[in-house]
């Protein structure tokens, strides 16, 4: 008996990714709070996720092979979101003396240093990525992303399960 089809998750991890982003958007846009390079980073990865979703619903793959290969993505692609949000709770926690020093601007470190740096350099955090700009029922906005890598992952291991299912 040949497993269920995925597209139902699929599509259900991109809508999420969609809200994820439009939540993020309108945060900058409407409520003009300026991403710094982290929020930039976990950006990318849930788009990145968006993507796998998106695909994979469009390809609904009959085979284990297929499905298990979009669960994988989707979950090294929420893993590193989920990754990058984690490290930007833990850098907001600090205590104030250990906060690293504001580093220069995304745009002008990806303008004179090569991305191995620039991934490094912004990892390593920067006192920018340590402000609290804005709380929801007392959680930062990187603690929400967090929540929502750890909701969007539901959907990436449905998608591996339904791969593996007999």
């Amino acid at each position: 008996m040949m497993p269920s089809a995925i597209r139902p998750t699929a599509w259900a991890g991109f809508v999420f990714c969609v809200l994820m982003m439009t939540v993020a958007l309108m945060l900058e846009h409407v409520a003009g709070l300026e991403p710094c390079p982290l929020c930039i980073f976990q950006r990318v990865a849930v788009i990145a996720a968006g993507i796998v979703f998106l695909v994979a619903a469009l390809h609904n793959p009959k085979g284990r092979a297929g499905k298990a290969i979009y669960g994988v993505l989707g979950l090294a692609s929420i893993g590193t979101g989920a990754f990058i949000a984690g490290r930007h709770v833990w850098l907001q926690h600090l205590p104030a003396s250990e906060v690293p020093s504001c580093g220069p601007g995304l745009d002008y470190m990806m303008d004179i240093l090569p991305l191995r740096d620039v991934v490094s350099l912004v990892l390593t955090g920067s006192g920018e990525c340590a402000e609290i700009d804005f709380t929801f029922l007392g959680l930062s906005l990187p603690a929400w992303t967090l929540i929502g890598f750890l909701i969007l992952s539901l959907a990436a291991l449905r998608i591996l399960w339904l791969a593996f299912k007999r």
